[in-house]
């Protein structure tokens, strides 16, 4: 062998031993879950996005407040929490499951449909989707103004109605119990507006009613009654409420006069509970035990109304047995009795 081939071939060696040291290459997504690159050779990340909803209703607030609540307690290398606005429940379960999301908040009945293939996921499999924690109740509140003459549901029939954007779990609710009253697509004029964008269009006349499934209080109801002064629920009552809570996961339920301050009746409808879920692939083990453990210890930091609806004694409530658990957030519960 001459000394030229024996150079290049030890030439050869070391570089492959530098490239061995180094981690094969510095390869995307390589180290440890805390480690830098954003995730480990399993496919967890410590850079999340989460969904929440659009602007105007809680989801998107509270999504915020959370995302600064863990990144400001949570000491991990690389780990950080971005909120995105979002269609809400139905799109954050659909962007988990294909790893475009990493969190995400839906309602417990959205979820309850997923994991059985129903509804806005009929013929499609839920597998990478669990439960952090539940949140708060939350409200379908059907709202219009006094001026438009309408006095209720079944007057919705040839109106212009803000029924939720596409992905949204207040889409679904609105065309539910318009069918129960009897009033089906093409029997109004749909508006797939965010909660911001309804009660804009609300105000200036531009649509008579819209839907909005919300934590109550709702800001956004709150700054249409300030604008106007003359805004007016629609119950959801008799058979039709009957119809929809024996074909949905939805409890009946009252706004209890004063929940706002210029309520005077209570009003009729439905609930639901808003749940945190996470990646069970792409959120690790021990990150989802950080943050659930964070949120309920650290929920006093935050300011949004309904961060003091989570609570340790409801963390679970709304959220049945055929719900997946994110094993951080079991691990979690058990550690403090929640579950045994």
């Amino acid at each position: 062998m001459s000394k030229k081939v024996l150079f290049s071939f030890v030439l050869f060696l070391a570089i492959a031993m530098v490239l061995s040291a180094c981690g094969g290459g510095g390869e995307e997504g390589s180290g440890d879950s805390g480690g830098s690159g954003g995730g480990d050779s399993q496919g967890t990340k410590t850079n999340l996005t989460m969904g929440t909803g659009s602007v105007g209703g809680v989801y998107y607030p509270l999504g915020g407040e959370m995302a600064n609540l863990w990144t400001d307690n949570i000491d991990v290398e690389g780990f950080d929490v971005s909120s995105v606005e979002s269609g809400a429940s139905v799109e954050n379960i659909a962007k988990i499951e294909s790893g475009d999301f990493q969190l995400g908040i839906a309602q417990n009945t959205t979820m309850i449909n997923a994991v059985n293939s129903a509804g806005s996921f009929e013929g499609k499999e839920i597998k990478n989707v669990g439960v952090i924690a539940s949140l708060y109740p939350e409200a379908l509140q059907v709202v219009t103004l006094e001026s438009t003459g309408i006095e209720s549901i079944e007057d919705l029939k040839g109106k212009k109605v803000a029924i939720g954007p596409p992905g949204g779990a207040t889409r679904e609710a609105a065309e539910m119990v318009l069918s129960a009253y009897g009033i089906e697509e093409g029997d109004y004029q749909a508006y797939e507006e965010g909660f911001g964008d309804a009660k804009s269009k609300l105000q200036n006349g531009t649509i008579d009613a819209s839907f909005a499934v919300v934590g109550v209080p709702s800001s956004t109801t709150d700054e249409l009654a300030s604008a106007t002064g003359e805004v007016k629920f629609l119950d959801i009552e008799g058979d039709a409420l009957q119809k929809v809570v024996d074909q949905s996961q939805y409890e009946a339920y009252t706004v209890e006069p004063g929940t706002y301050d210029w309520q005077d009746e209570p009003v009729q409808t439905i609930t639901a509970m808003a749940l945190l879920l996470g990646s069970t692939e792409q959120v690790s083990e021990d990150l989802a035990y950080q943050m659930t453990k964070t949120l309920f210890e650290k929920t006093g930091d935050m300011t949004i109304a309904q961060a003091n609806m989570i609570t340790k004694e409801s963390a679970l409530t709304g959220v049945p047995d055929e719900l997946p658990l994110h094993p951080g957030a079991e691990k979690y519960f058990k550690e403090i009795g929640v579950i045994e």
